[in-house]
């Protein structure tokens, strides 16, 4: 199989397409709203080495190459043609990473504090979306280490540490999220469906609250 031409880079793409099902629906809406994350898209790691860039390539091309009758895709090809012309490449790779860690930090961020809310429990009830969303794209992204410490979801957030004790406490009892011994915090089969269910909720309260800001 031949590589495919070198694209352009561009930063923000859409893709996803909702199913019959409720809960393939909600999985498209995740994917969708957000501009694809290339490390995503190649179901690798930020901090992947480049080796590990090119056999995950070479892996995910063949298996949605259009030639290929039986998992064949060529949105997906693109896709993943795409993301590898740019993490492949050390200069595009830099370039890219201040996009993208910015642009992790502002999908996670939550109201800032001129923002105008009707109560607190609005507010907690997004806090807890909002930390099980990190936890659930933590996994998907990168599944060997699906885990993170409560710094990662303070700088994420913009949350201080003490309110999310509470928050990570009530996931916890709900059986939302697993907490391990060294305080690595990591989401539960419960709580992806429940994010899955409430996503779109959580999505029009974000925008509202940014609007407000």
């Amino acid at each position: 199989m031949t590589h495919p031409r070198e694209p352009a880079p561009a930063l923000m793409m859409s893709v996803g397409r909702c199913g019959a099902d409720k809960k393939e629906c909600n999985r498209a809406d995740m994917d969708q709203d957000a501009p694809v994350d290339y490390y995503e898209a190649l179901q690798i790691s930020s901090t992947a080495e480049p080796e590990t860039v090119h056999r995950v390539y070479r892996m995910l091309a063949q298996r949605f190459h259009p030639d290929n009758k039986e998992t064949g895709n060529a949105t997906r090809f693109r896709l993943v043609s795409e993301a590898y012309a740019v993490l492949s490449s050390a200069e595009k790779r830099a370039r890219y990473d201040v996009v993208h860690q910015q642009r992790q930090q502002d999908r996670w961020r939550l109201v800032s504090k001129g923002a105008q809310v009707e109560n607190d429990f609005g507010v907690e009830q997004l806090v807890r979306l909002t930390v099980l969303e990190v936890l659930y794209t933590r996994r998907r992204v990168d599944p060997g280490q699906p885990s993170m410490f409560i710094i990662d979801l303070e700088k994420l957030t913009g949350k201080t540490r003490e309110h999310l004790e509470i928050t990570v406490w009530f996931l916890v009892q709900k059986k939302f999220l697993l907490r391990s011994d060294n305080t690595m915090l990591m989401i539960t089969a419960e709580g992806a469906e429940y994010l899955e269910e409430h996503y779109q909720g959580t999505l029009q309260n974000k925008r509202l609250l940014a609007k407000n800001a």
